[in-house]
């Protein structure tokens, strides 16, 4: 192969991988993929806590509440920024409630890190407390929808990654 026809195909796959890292990088994908799966985890994570509460008597149903209530706005931002990338359009809010906190203090990719971390930080105690069995079926289906859609977007976008190192 000479020089040019190399250097030609070195161009065409720059353009079709900037394609593929501009679509991981999208409101869309993004949303999808972590954003919307993050909120179902939270809203199980309510849910058990309801759940606990009501044969405990404990003060927790009220805070359950709450959790049920900030999954619920996050859906929102989450799937009214993937309507708005599929439309063309650039949303004028955050992706998250705590990102939006963050971006009135100017600094909202901080506050997505500590909701990220709040989320798994839910993963964490849903499966070390036990409480991932207070789940209906339906509601196990959620959570593994909601882990596949995760773990498998990680693990497309870390091979992209590898791949585009080479």
């Amino acid at each position: 192969m000479s020089r040019p026809e190399s250097d030609a195909l070195k161009e065409k796959y720059q353009r079709e991988s900037d394609r593929i890292r501009q679509f991981f990088i999208r409101p869309f994908f993004l949303s999808v993929t972590i954003g919307i799966p993050f909120c179902i985890y939270k809203l199980l994570f309510g849910i058990a806590t309801i759940r606990f509460a009501s044969t405990s008597g404990s003060v927790l149903e009220a805070f359950g509440w709450l959790v049920i209530g900030w999954a619920g706005a996050d859906l929102v931002m989450n799937a009214g920024r993937a309507g708005l990338d599929l439309a063309g359009r650039e949303a004028p809010f955050e992706c998250c409630t705590i990102a939006q906190a963050g971006r009135i203090l100017h600094m909202p990719m901080v506050f997505l890190a500590i909701d990220t971390f709040i989320s798994f930080s839910i993963i964490c105690f849903m499966l070390w407390s036990g409480w991932i069995t207070l789940q209906t079926p339906a509601e196990t289906v959620l959570w593994y929808g909601a882990t596949t859609l995760n773990l498998l977007s990680l693990s497309v976008v870390s091979l992209y990654n590898e791949i585009r190192k080479l």
